[in-house]
């Protein structure tokens, strides 16, 4: 039973995480490619689309929390089969040989890929090297040897289902050795301190629980109180306009307060024609639109849906040149520290009427530590690309 449930809902989220790296762009430009040489394990990559546009906001709160209420499913199965990690002889046969082979990967690569992404989901990631590389590299060497432990093992898991009364043997209480000659059995075993349905309700419950206690922090709004084990869970940090939820500060960003004054910041807008140079106020003396957007996170989290209003990045693109279809975007920020300084958009997000540079959000303007004086904010984005502080766009290939 616990091999059948991973079965389904690791295939999700390999799946999710796949997607995921594909909402990043990386084939658009290598500012976006966080896993550099990744060779044939591209091949699936796509461009992002802009809708729905809670289309990664679901695809990615789904892989966290789904990776999260799996962990007791994950150790249960370990803790299950830990005799027959050390059976003698080793290999019995060639295809005895490629399981024993395929679980080192599978452990091993379980274990790195479950430990990263949730140390990297509570923002403690301490593993040497970049987070991407590192979790997407070990994605393709676990599922590899998933793949196969399940094609070796599905037999055995179906004749277990069919033969054994699957449901009848969870409501019983009574112990059920081992049928096969090959298990090992203790000789003298001391009598079992748990009924497998038991411990069916310990792993169930506490996957219950960690579901209950993650899940807000993708749902949003008032459901956010009840992620108590995420790091962006409880309430919105502040109160207002601008009081919904943040990845990075202004302050640790290294964003100085007189680069983004009136007087000082300037947007340089880059293009067929040349070169446009706007402030804050002739960006108000264009026409403004609205639009309704969330901000989904790589982590996770996600805001409910936010009123925001600027200017379309498809008009930004015909003040230099390219009045007709527009082309991918370059977006450079004033930020200094942390990842995602840059990156790129491909040309059907710049082209999309919701797609704006966003001057106010619900109203008023936006805070320093949501991205004044402007930030990109397109439909459908991982949040990283909706770069904030934006000082420069360049439209044209990449």
């Amino acid at each position: 039973m616990l091999g059948l449930v991973l079965l389904v809902g690791i295939t999700v989220l390999f799946v999710t995480g796949l997607v995921s790296y594909a909402a990043y762009n990386p084939n658009l430009s290598r500012v976006n490619d966080t896993t550099p040489d990744k060779g044939i394990l591209g091949f699936y990559l796509f461009s992002w689309p802009t809708g729905p546009v809670w289309l990664y906001r679901f695809t990615q709160g789904l892989h966290v929390t789904l990776g999260i209420t799996l962990i007791p499913v994950l150790l249960a199965k370990l803790w299950s089969v830990v005799p027959k990690l050390f059976t003698l002889p080793p290999a019995r046969s060639v295809a005895h040989a490629l399981e024993r082979i395929s679980l080192l990967l599978l452990v091993g690569g379980g274990l790195f890929e479950f430990t990263t992404g949730v140390l990297n989901v509570q923002l403690d990631y301490v593993f040497p090297g970049s987070f991407y590389p590192l979790h997407f590299y070990g994605a393709w060497v676990f599922f590899s040897a998933f793949v196969a432990h399940a094609v070796l093992k599905m037999p055995t898991a179906m004749r277990a289902v069919r033969e054994r009364r699957l449901r009848e043997e969870v409501r019983s209480q009574e112990e059920v050795r081992p049928r096969d000659d090959d298990d090992l059995v203790a000789p003298d075993p001391d009598p079992p301190t748990v009924s497998r349905r038991g411990a069916l309700w310990l792993v169930g419950g506490g996957s219950l629980l960690l579901f209950l206690t993650t899940v807000g922090q993708s749902l949003g709004g008032p459901f956010r109180r009840t992620a108590l084990l995420a790091p962006h869970g409880g309430a919105d940090p502040a109160g207002g306009p601008n009081g919904f939820q943040i990845n990075k500060t202004a302050a640790y960003a290294g964003i100085d307060a007189t680069e983004t004054s009136a007087e000082a910041w300037r947007l340089v807008v880059t293009g067929r024609t040349g070169t446009v140079r706007l402030s804050r106020a002739e960006l108000l003396q264009l026409p403004l639109h609205s639009s309704s957007l969330p901000i989904a996170c790589v982590e996770g989290w996600s805001t409910a849906d936010q009123w925001w209003r600027g200017v379309r990045l498809r008009d930004l693109a015909a003040l230099v040149g390219y009045d007709g279809d527009p082309p991918d975007v370059f977006v450079e920020s004033l930020q200094r520290h942390g990842a995602f300084r840059r990156a790129a958009l491909r040309a059907n997000q710049v082209a999309d009427p919701r797609s704006l540079l966003a001057l106010y959000v619900n109203g008023e303007e936006l805070s320093p530590d949501h991205g004044h004086p402007a930030r990109v904010i397109v439909p459908a984005a991982p949040g990283v690309l909706n770069t904030k502080w934006v000082a420069r766009l360049t439209f044209g290939d990449l």
